[in-house]
């Protein structure tokens, strides 16, 4: 089993930042995919940034420039630091492992960005 658990999310003003955390842990084998994914209130869930365990990345149109995800590898965690927030960010922000094919999802954590 794999648990992931998230941090760091909040309200902030447009134009602020915020950092958010992912910890996993349980069965945890490389290499594997780590990644933010986000769900406004009335709209699917969609990819943020994802990361691999080589540290190749990809991001959303919508937030490249402005967001940076990166990983330790060693405390299998994952961070989403985000910047230039703007009011269309506000999401439940959710952590994302894939492992051998596997996907496990963290519970969730609230950004709302006020403009």
């Amino acid at each position: 089993q794999v648990q992931l658990v998230e941090s760091g999310g909040g309200l902030v003003q447009a134009g602020g930042s915020l950092r958010l955390s992912c910890a996993a842990s349980g069965s945890i084998f490389s290499p594997n995919t780590m990644g933010w994914y986000r769900q406004a209130p009335g709209k699917q869930r969609e990819l943020v940034a994802i990361i691999a365990s080589g540290g190749s990345t990809n991001y959303a149109d919508s937030v490249k420039g402005r967001f940076t995800i990166s990983r330790d590898s060693a405390k299998n965690t994952v961070y989403l630091q985000m910047n230039s927030l703007k009011p269309e960010d506000t999401a439940v922000y959710y952590c994302r492992i894939v492992i051998i094919g596997n996907a496990y999802w963290g519970q969730g954590t609230q950004v709302t960005v006020s403009s």
